[in-house]
This record gives C-alpha cells, structure tokens and sequence, in this order.
C-alpha cells in the first residue's frame, strides 16, 4: 500500500493519500480545497486513478476538496452516513468495512467533536493505523462548543472506541498546530493532557466548558459549503463572497 501524509497550512490540517498499487486507485481522507491540484499531481506522480475522498466529519475551519476533485477527475465522494449529505455517492456506516481496491478502511462512529464523527482503522501487516480527524489531537482534541458538539459524548468516543485500540497503533490526527506528524495510542492514553491519565468524565466536561476559544474564521462559510461537499452556497455569507468567486474561477 501506498502512504502519504500531506499538510495546509493556513488551516494546519492533514489529508492521507493512500493507494493500492495493484489496483491503480487511491482515496483521500480530509482533502483542502486549497491544495486539491497538489493532491491531483501526486495522485498521478504515483500512478493511481483518485476513486474516492472520505471524510471523518463537516469541518469548520476549511472548505473539503471534495467537491472539487470529483469534478476534476470524477472521483466519488464518502462520508458518514450519520450527515446524509445527498452531495455525497457513498455512506460509510460504523463497523462496515470501506474499500477502495485492496485498501480497507473500518468506519468508528466517534461523535463528541461533531454529532456525526467519524475515524477511520486501517490495518497493514503488523502496521495498523487510525485517522481521527478532530476526535483526537495529539496531546489534545478538538472542540466540543459547536456543531451538536458534546464534551461527554467526545470522552465517551475516545476511551470506548479509541483507546481500546491495541496500544502501538498509530494515531494520524485531522490538525496539528505544532509540526507533529503521528502518535499512538499508548501514548495518548498515558499523557493526553486533555483525555489521558485516567482524567475523569467530570474533569474532562468542566475543562472543555471551560475553555475560551475563538469562533473559527471560515466557520459561517465552511460550515455550509462543506455540506455541499465543499461547494459554496448560493447564498455566500458576508465576507466571503470574494473568496467564493475566485474558488469558481479555479
């Protein structure tokens, strides 16, 4: 199997290329609608066909390339079936294995960040690893103060579905805001400082109640623009329009 870990900047978000070189095809998990011509070079350096984008979850702070990559190379477009997004070919449902050639992904319905997240397990050979999009940062997580987030819900989600995981798979977040690149579970677990260390539910709830976060930038747009599977809406909010207008223009 072919694996890339790829990066935005602006967003400090990451996109996982991985692609089955027998098969020709590859999928993206998180693409940026910002660097979806980057990801459409590689795709071909590489010598895959892009079949599919999958996404763990609406994202706030960027618009997905979803949209885009499909309309450039006619790739589909997956994502939890939770959202019932109808831009979107293929539902992912929890525990219903995802393939794309001899690439296997397993959907974990992991909501607390969201109300419909979703992280992906992926085994090779002795290798496994899981993508968890905004459920688990490393050292960190994502916010629980919009989107149906629920703080007990996100606890609940990692230390039931996440660190039951064997403790050497490795941990492939949706951010990083520090230029780290992977963890794994034994790690998180024992030193999370948000969700490891045995911190109890209660302790965890009041922490992420208490945090004063700033309201994301792109969120008013991105928000229903990644419902559109990254295509903005025919109603552009105040401030964006400028922004939209140029994505149109390629």
């Amino acid at each position: 199997m072919i694996f890339r870990q790829l990066f935005e900047p602006q967003s400090s978000t990451y996109t996982y290329l991985l692609g089955d070189p027998a098969s020709g095809q590859a999928l993206l998990i998180d693409p940026v609608i910002e660097t979806a011509a980057r990801d459409i070079a590689l795709v071909k350096e590489l010598g895959l066909t892009l079949a599919c984008t999958l996404e763990t979850h609406v994202h706030a702070d960027h618009l997905t390339a979803a949209y885009r990559l499909k309309e450039l190379t006619g790739s589909r477009i997956a994502g939890p079936a939770h959202d019932r997004l109808h831009c979107r070919d293929v539902w992912v449902e929890d525990g219903v294995p995802f393939q794309i050639g001899a690439v296997s992904l397993l959907p974990l319905f992991t909501p607390g960040h969201t109300a419909t997240h979703y992280c992906y397990l992926q085994q090779q050979g002795d290798v496994a690893r899981v993508f968890t999009g905004d459920a688990l940062l490393i050292d960190g997580c994502g916010r629980t103060d919009f989107q149906s987030g629920d703080a007990a819900a996100l606890y609940r989600s990692v230390h039931e579905r996440l660190f039951t995981l064997p403790e050497d798979t490795l941990v492939y977040p949706g951010h990083d805001y520090e230029g780290r690149c992977v963890s794994t579970i034994r790690q998180e677990r024992n030193r999370n400082p948000r969700l490891g260390g045995n911190r109890p539910l209660e302790d965890f709830v009041n922490l992420m109640d208490s945090l004063e976060l700033p309201y994301p930038k792109r969120m008013d747009l991105a928000v229903p623009a990644n419902e559109l599977c990254g295509d903005c809406p025919a109603e552009v909010p105040t401030g964006f329009v400028g922004y939209c207008e140029s994505l149109r223009q390629g």
